[in-house]
């Protein structure tokens, strides 16, 4: 099958009829509801980056297991080479979006999933490896969107899952029946779950002797019975229901969703770990560090609009000469372009696992991580510092076209004559939806607990940084016994 075009996506997606409960209705045609459409259109430009001559070569790569040509959101590692130019690709899109565009969990999700199982078949003679092979072929050959599914609502943080009052606080496998199983429980914080056609479900920690039942991972279509979907607020998330689109200040957006899997079904075939859970910590801190290098791109995307947007609204203002303001986003850039680094730095270091394709640094890769939860939350700051008091205190769009206060707006919102009121408003709305609106949601928040919260980065990077042959150097160095 052909690369999908973004229409072509959005009509597979329609056609899988997918129903949602979203603040207190339950809604079918979600491409047509306005909370969700901004969203898939994040996603569908992905698909039509794959057709644009100006960036198909970074989007478009051969399968290594179907042979054809497929998006590199599908793609399989084959080098560091790949993994760089996956960093590069999310870059391209966070610029171009300004918002999560949704497709990175599941290409993490598979690359972690694809030698995980290699390696889980070496050591227990299972057959999880050529069944994931089969499945992903497929999945590159179709041009599908892939949720990957990790968080669970854990329930009481200091209990393990098979303490939990409530067993399905963990995902479980509930029954075995002939040909499958069946799971239980919910994932938390799922991005862009309603946008996608299949979910790769993971186990959210390292599962101990006694917890076998929690330590899955299955391929579930997000049409299958059983499966449900309750949609996630976002700040300001009610502006993208209103006539007038200048109050969102993107058209394009995120989308976060709860799901709760009610005793599915899952056909053996479709089951790529099942009680092994001396790989559940392996499949978890692989999945873990890919996600840790995404942050690399697309978050230094989004930043990107970030810095472009605080650069213009300091023109717009009349202050972009003024040396305190190319400081402020000199600064900004400095930050966005040391998450960059780092992006790049645990791609290039990366190295193939057993079953082939390429695994990051894992160091690096949570060092990149750590800097994301930090750096944009100094970049909203600073983007907040330049654009000044009018980013939370502007009129409505309403208002500015309202005969009788919109001649006021225009007058007493003028600043720099190079730039009608209108396209001030404009930039301040897109700045406000990054760092208070609902872009806030995957640019801040997500950035703080998206692939784990910065105490998890701490902890590998102690684990990774060979601290003890450090000492030992020194201890060399200088002649200690």
């Amino acid at each position: 099958m052909a690369l999908k075009t973004g229409d072509e996506y959005l009509k597979s997606v329609a056609d899988l009829k997918l129903e949602a409960h979203m603040m207190g209705h339950k809604s079918g045609d979600l491409g047509r509801h306005g909370l969700v459409k901004p969203s898939q259109k994040a996603v569908a430009f992905t698909f039509d980056a794959a057709h644009d001559p100006a960036t198909q070569d970074l989007f478009c790569v051969e399968s290594s297991l179907c042979k054809q040509e497929i998006n590199r959101f599908t793609h399989l590692h084959q080098s560091t080479e790949d993994l760089v130019n996956k960093v590069k690709m999310q870059r391209y899109c966070g610029i171009s979006t300004a918002c999560c565009f949704q497709r990175c969990v599941g290409l993490d999700a598979a690359n972690a999933i694809f030698s995980t199982t290699y390696d889980c078949d070496q050591e227990h003679g299972t057959d999880y490896h050529q069944r994931f092979k089969e499945y992903w072929a497929w999945v590159q050959t179709n041009d599908l969107v892939v949720d990957g599914a990790m968080t669970d609502p854990k329930g009481d943080r200091g209990k393990r899952p098979k303490d939990q009052v409530d067993p399905d606080l963990f995902l479980r496998v509930k029954e075995r029946r002939e040909g499958g199983i069946v799971i239980s429980g919910a994932k938390l914080h799922q991005t862009g779950m309603l946008n996608s056609h299949e979910i790769l479900v993971m186990p959210t920690l390292t599962m101990r002797p006694g917890e076998e039942a929690w330590a899955v991972c299955c391929a579930v279509p997000t049409n299958e019975k059983g499966v449900r979907y309750i949609y996630g607020r976002q700040a300001s998330d009610t502006r993208k229901l209103e006539a007038d689109p200048l109050d969102v200040g993107n058209s394009f957006g995120g989308q976060e969703v709860m799901t709760v899997f009610e005793d599915v079904f899952v056909p053996g075939e479709r089951v790529f770990l099942d009680g092994e859970v001396d790989f559940s910590g392996t499949l978890v801190e692989r999945f873990a560090s890919y996600h840790r290098q995404s942050y690399g791109g697309c978050k230094v995307g989004v930043g990107d609009a970030l810095i472009g947007a605080t650069a213009l609204i300091a023109q717009m203002n009349g202050v972009a000469k003024a040396s305190h303001i190319r400081e402020k986003i000199v600064d900004m850039i400095h930050l966005n372009e040391t998450i960059f680094s780092c992006g790049i730095a645990c791609s290039a270091m990366g190295a193939p696992t057993a079953s082939g394709n390429y695994l990051v640094n894992l160091l690096l890769a949570n060092v990149c991580k750590l800097n994301v939860t930090r750096f944009p939350y100094e970049l909203a700051r600073l983007a907040t510092d330049v654009a000044g008091g009018l980013l939370g205190t502007m009129p409505s769009a309403a208002d500015l076209n309202d005969p009788v206060t919109g001649p006021y707006i225009k007058k007493y919102l003028a600043a720099n004559p190079n730039y009608p009121v209108v396209d001030r408003m404009k930039v301040l709305r897109l700045i406000e939806n990054l760092v208070v609106g609902a872009g806030a949601v995957g640019y801040l928040v997500e950035s703080m607990h998206g692939a784990g919260p910065p105490t998890a980065q701490r902890i590998m990077i102690g684990r990774q940084a060979n601290l003890e042959q450090k000492v030992e150097q020194v201890k060399n160095m200088l002649g200690i016994a």
